[in-house]
Order: structure tokens, then sequence, then C-alpha cells
């Protein structure tokens, strides 16, 4: 509600009373004699109650005149009306003189709407404003109601002793009457301003709706004359003079939407600076230490050649897919970027003919874009646009073979190539027709698929060579530098991938068709339709929801330990039991947490989740009771560590070396080859020999026989000084020498001495050997 004006009735007639009466008070006539009044009488009024009176209107004129006074967060509203009508003023320049291709459409649609918003936010501030205007003066209003003011006015005689307290309580009436009428009309002024806007906004966002739905749903009318129909308008025109004016409004669109994106487009930066540091990181340890060389047998192609363009190519696909509706210079600007990134990343890498081809493909990419961007539609613009299509069929049929057999993935790039070649022919019927508009975006789209199919399969090729030098860096810190098995592993971390980047591509594809607003806004209505079953209702979203978080809990619990160098690695001595623990904590916790948020997120009710717990605690005691026992049993086994992954252990009649702990079974490796699945349950309830609680050495037995002419204290030398030669024994630890039987030139002996565990028979074996030969070599007999 607009503010307006009326009298402070109450205080203009004081004023004017009280200058009346002032200029009269010589003429007037002595009062009558007032009868006392009694004693604590309440219509009796002292000089102290009209001191009172008057401080308190003084009082709520200076806090009037406060309150009315516009604060910080008035000035920041009025700061951002004006950023609103700036931005809307350049989308309003833009869309008489842009490019009315989709992508721009799209852009000026969002942003039209998010001004319609601001829009409402502000009207609602001013008139939140204009209220608390109404109340100030309601509450200056209310000093009507004080009595003692009232007789103080009306009393001349009693005035005059307050004359100086009076000049004041004018002084500050003036002042707030002055800027409640000045504020009172900004606001105004601001208000018929928010409304003219509003109806520009509207008007603006009806043609923007109505060229989008042009070039999208009615794809039978016609926009132009056929092609053999036309009579060019442009050709009269001067080409250059259109050019520079379009390249002027393109840039002034895009250099808004890169102002209005800049929070986004900083962040991104900074978490592609973190990356390209950790990335540089793990490269500059492995040539500090010799391991970089290594890089080129895990099948690197790129990280291997660099650091900066790959995490450039990472940063343009995300900006790509991010923007869906950014205008068409800056998205197909960012997209040529990334091929030229491409470009860079192939140099040296693909055959001569992949390299032409690529090539060809950017050059007619690139013509697209200008005849797009900066050729008025006319006769020249179309006929570009047919021999471009025509090339694109041809490269769609020929020349793209040899492109597939580059790239890493090559499933998806026979679909791109026949959604290539079906667009660009769709595109040259349309343009023939008349549906200009609908054949450029085709056009755009067919191109932009095909490239960007190519770029998301480099970019899942960085991500895995990402992965994979993580692991390796971390293998070479610990100590391990022999190589793993990384295809399959390369081949298990892809498969969440691949179904990323297929949804990054659809969504591209879907956005350039202009259908992407569509299909979200019906998959989003299905999704959140209330269904109800009993006295429960719900929602297919919540249930997709639901299960995407717990398969992206289970995901992540089992790649956690990938980015700590840990793979399933049988030969792997020196393991890391401490690190092993946090990574089953790690992934406990990601279970738990996993699992909670699905709940929430699925919208359960508490008291519907109630009866499902009370439901699960009845199965669990008639039939779950094993289930629960090995889930808990896991937990207990996780957190006591009685046993850890690598331990060699013998529980009952089995042992073999601990592979994996899991929250409901434990897997060991038998020295046979068996893995052996124990339930945690079980563990718990048996006794179990842990041959590498402490530490991972084993004490070794080996008996043998001595003949010939030596005593036994040459014996003992040659042993230990066998011993100490040996690398795999543990010397920190005194070997043990025994003699179970000495005669005549034969002696008996026992060795013990402390090896790995990992490899006691290999050990063994080779002391055995070690000590024929020290003992031959003195011209004994060894016998064992």
């Amino acid at each position: 509600m607009i503010f307006q004006k009326r009298p402070l009735y109450f205080l203009s007639l004081f004023f004017f009373l009280l200058l009346s009466l002032q200029s009269n008070a010589q003429e007037q006539q002595p009062a009558k004699k007032q009868t006392p009044g009694r004693l604590f009488n309440d219509s009796t009024a002292t000089d102290s109650d009209y001191l009172m009176s008057i401080e308190k209107a003084e009082e709520v004129l200076e806090s009037a005149y406060n309150d009315i006074d516009f604060k910080g967060d008035t000035h920041h509203l009025f700061g951002d009306m004006k950023r609103t009508e700036s931005k809307l003023n350049l989308i309003l320049a833009s869309l008489k003189g842009a490019n009315p291709n989709v992508r721009n459409q799209q852009m000026y649609r969002i942003v039209l709407q998010e001004i319609q918003q601001e829009l409402e936010d502000q009207n609602k501030a001013v008139n939140e404003h204009n209220l608390n205007l109404e109340n100030i003066k309601k509450r200056v209003i209310e000093l009507r109601k004080d009595k003692t003011l009232i007789t103080l006015i009306r009393d001349t005689i009693r005035r005059k002793q307050f004359k100086k307290e009076f000049a004041n309580l004018k002084k500050h009436y003036v002042g707030t009457d002055s800027l409640m009428t000045t504020n009172q009309t900004v606001l105004n002024t601001k208000k018929r301003l928010i409304v003219q806007r509003r109806i520009a906004v509207s008007n603006a966002l009806v043609t923007v709706e109505s060229k989008l739905e042009k070039s999208g749903i009615n794809i039978f009318n016609k926009e132009y004359p056929s092609l053999w129909q036309i009579n060019d308008s442009a050709a009269n025109k001067k080409v250059t003079h259109n050019i520079k004016a379009k390249i002027i409004i393109e840039e002034n669109v895009a250099a808004y939407y890169v102002g209005y994106k800049a929070g986004a487009l900083i962040t991104l930066c900074f978490f592609m600076g973190l990356l390209f540091w950790y990335i540089s990181r793990n490269i500059k340890y492995l040539k500090t230490n010799g391991h970089f060389e290594n890089l080129s047998q895990l099948n690197f192609k790129y990280l291997n050649r660099g650091t900066i363009v790959p995490v450039i190519v990472i940063a343009l696909n995300i900006v790509v897919v991010t923007n869906l509706y950014a205008p068409a210079l800056f998205l197909e600007f960012m997209q040529l970027i990334l091929l030229g990134a491409l470009t860079i990343l192939f140099k040296n890498q693909w055959s001569g003919v992949s390299m032409r081809n690529w090539l060809m493909l950017l050059g007619l990419f690139f013509a697209l874009c200008f005849l797009d961007l900066f050729i008025t539609i006319g006769l020249l613009q179309r006929f570009a646009f047919v021999a471009i299509n025509v090339l694109g069929i041809r490269y769609g049929l020929i020349q793209i073979k040899t492109l597939k057999e580059e790239l890493y993935i090559k499933a998806f790039f026979k679909w791109a190539s026949i959604i290539f070649i079906a667009l660009n022919v769709l595109s040259i019927l349309y343009n023939v027709f008349g549906r200009v508009s609908l054949s450029n975006m085709l056009s755009l789209t067919a191109f932009i698929s095909l490239t960007q199919i190519v770029a998301l399969s480099v970019l899942l090729k960085i991500i895995l060579e990402i992965i994979l030098l993580q692991i390796y860096t971390t293998r070479v810190k610990r100590g391990i530098v022999k190589m793993f098995d990384f295809e399959n592993l390369s081949d298990t971390l892809k498969k969440p991938f691949i179904i990323v980047i297929s949804y990054m591509w659809l969504i591209v594809i879907a956005s350039n068709l202009n259908i992407w607003e569509s299909l979200r806004s019906g998959f989003q209505k299905l999704l959140s339709h209330p269904n109800t079953i009993g006295s429960i209702t719900f929602t297919l979203g919540n249930i997709v929801l639901f299960f995407i978080i717990i398969w992206a809990a289970h995901l992540l619990q089992n790649y956690v330990a990938y980015f700590f160098g840990e793979i399933d690695d049988e030969n792997e001595e020196n393991i890391n039991k401490r690190q092993h623990s946090k990574l089953l904590i790690t992934r406990l916790v990601v279970l738990i947490s996993g699992y909670l948020l699905a709940v929430a997120a699925s919208g359960m009710p508490l008291d519907k989740l109630s009866i499902l717990l009370g439901a699960l605690g009845v199965g669990v005691g008639l039939g779950l009771q094993n289930i629960v026992s090995n889930f808990v049993s896991g937990i207990i086994l996780i957190f006591d560590k009685p046993i850890q992954i690598g331990d060699v252990v013998e529980i009952s009649s089995e042992s073999g070396r601990v592979k994996s702990m899991g929250l409901r079974t434990t897997k060991i490796n038998a020295p046979n080859g068996a893995e052996i699945i124990i339930p945690n349950g079980n563990l718990l309830s048996q006794n179990i020999t842990n041959w590498t609680y402490t530490d991972n050495y084993k004490l070794v037995e080996v008996t043998f026989e001595i003949a010939g002419e030596t005593v036994p204290e040459e014996i003992n030398s040659v042993v230990n000084e066998t011993l100490a030669n040996l690398p795999m024994v543990n010397n920190s630890k005194p070997s043990q020498i025994y003699y179970s039987a000495i005669s005549d030139g034969k002696y008996k002996l026992l060795i013990k001495f402390w090896c790995s565990i990992y490899r006691t028979e290999e050990t063994i074996s080779l002391a055995r050997q070690e000590l024929y030969v020290s003992f031959k070599n003195k011209g004994l007999n060894f016998s064992s």
C-alpha cells in the first residue's frame, strides 16, 4: 500500500493554539482564582507532570525521526534496485538486436524470471517500509491521548513557564514532518518504478517464450520463405556493419553473463587450482624419486605430458555442462576453447589421418558458430548452413571412423555418429522449407553432440589417470614399487563414471534441442506427485533419491581405499594395518551416514519409521539373529582390532592371511589358494591365534646333522655368520642353536631364528641352502 500523507492533526492544532495564545497573552484577562485541589487528587497536575508530558512528546518525535530515517538495509535495497534496473536495461536492449538462437533466448528467460522474482522481493520490501511509516504515524497521533499535555496547551498562564520546552518540541516536529514527507516521496517513486519494470519484464517474457516456442514446438510452421522462393532482403544491407553490431551485442550479453556467474566461475577456478596443485605434487614426488617414467606402464596418455591442459579440459567440460542456459557466444566460445585444448592433447598422440579429420571437424564447427552468431539470416547464411550440413553428412559417413579408434570409450561414439548424421539431414530439410531457426539449432546440436562425446571420453580418461596416479604415488611412498593390475582396476572404476558422463552428454544434447526444460519439468512433476498407500504418502522422487544415496554410499565405501593406495594385492608384506583400520572405520561411517541420509531424504515420517523399526525388531527376533549378530560382531572387530587386514591367523582348523573384513564376514586366504569366508560372529566366539598381532615375524626351526672333524664353537660361528648374511632373517633378534645329540665327528642341531611370516618357507629353504654351502666349504658333511 502506497503511503499517503495525512496531517498530523494534533500537532498542527497544538502549534496553532500555541502561537495564537502567545500573541494575545497580554490582552487576556487575569484568570479566575482556582480553588486549590485536594492533596493527591488525580485531576490536579503539577509542573513536574507537565515537564514529563513534554519530555514524553519529545521522545516520541525523536524516536519517530530516527525510525523514519533510512537505515543501511534501505540503502542496500535501493542499490539492489539500481542493479536490477541496469540488468533489465541490458537484457531489453539485447532482445532487440541479439541473435535469435535458442541459447540466447533460454538465457534471457532465466534472467528475466530472476529479475521478476527480484522485483517481487523489492516490491514487498517497499511495502514493508510504507507500513513502517504508517506505524510511526500512529505512534505520533497517540499523543492526542495525553490529557496532561492537552491541559497545558489550553492553560495560557502555565504555558508561559514552558516556552523553551515548547520551542524544542516545535523544532523536533518540523524535522520529523520534513523527513516523513521526503522519504514518503522517495518510496512512492520507487514503487512506481517497480510497477513499470514488472510490466516491462512481463512483456519481455512473453516475447522470449514466443521465440522459444517457434524454435522448438511448431516445427512445421514456416518462418521464412522456402529456399527456392527466398528474396534476400539482407543483400542490400551492409554486411560488415551488421557483423560489427552483432558482435557488440553478443559481447555485451556474454560480458553480462560472466559477471552474473562470476561467483560460480571463481569457485570453479579455485577448485581447479587445488586439483592442479594436487596432481603436480604427486608428479613432482615421482620425478624426484625416479618413478615418473613408470607412468607410461600405467597406460597414461595425458597427465604424463603435462598438468595444465588436462585440468583446463576438466574445467571446460564442467563449464559447458553446468551453464546450460548461457548465451550463445559464451557457450560456443567455451566449446571452441575446449576443442583447442583437446587438440593440444591429441598432438603427437593421434595418427596423421585422424588429426587432419579432427581439424576439419573443428573448422566446420567454427564456421557454423560464426554464421550462427554474426551473420543475419538470409540467402548467404542459409546456403552456407546447407553446405556445412552436407560436409557434415559426408564426414559422418566416411571420415568419422578414424576418430573412433583414437578414443578411450568407443561404444557411445557409434550413437553420437548416428545422431550427428541424422541431425544434419533434418537441418537441411528444415532449412530448405523455411524453418531456419530450428535448422540452425539442429546443426549446432549435431556438431556439439559429436565434439562433446570426444571431450567426455578424454575427461573420463583423465579422471582415471588421476586416481591411478594417487594409488601409485601412495604405494611408492610406502615402499611398494611393483606395478599392480591397473587395467582391471580401471575397468572397475570407470563403470560409475560412464553413467555420469552419459548423463552429462544427454543433458547437453537436450538443452541444445530446447527440450531439457520440458523433460526436467515433466520428470519433476512425475517424481514429486504424491502417492498414497494406506496411511503412508510418498513420492517417486523420494524413493529414487533413497536408492541413489544408498548406491552412492556403497560405491564410495568400496572405492575410498583406492585414494589411500590400497588395492587387492595378495603378496604385499609391508601392509599398513593402522591405515586399514582407519579405512574400515571410514567405510562404516560412510555406510551409516549414507543410510541415515537416505532415510531422511525419503521423507518417511518418524512415526512410520518407528513402526518399521518395530517390525524389523520382530524380524530380528524371528529369524535375523545371525545377521544382526554378525553385523554387530563386525563393528566390534573394527574397533577392538583382535585381527586386522594382512594378519596371519589360525581360527579353529583354518589358517591363512586376512584378506578383507566386512560388516558381516571376514575373508581369509589359505596357503593353498582357497578363500575362506567366516561369519564375524564365529570369529568372536572362537579362539584366534594371531601370528602378526604385534609384528610380522615368526620363529622358525631348521634341524640338520653335521659330520666331520670340528667342534661346537666352530659350528656355532658358521651358523651365525650364514644367518647374518641372509636378508630375510631378522637379525635384530638373536638366533638360537640347540644340540640334540653330540658324538665323535657327528652333531645333531636345532636352529631357531626369526623371519617374515609371509616368507617362512622361502626363508627356511634359503637357510638350508646357505648352511649347506657354508659347511661344505669347511670340509664338513651337511644333511637336513
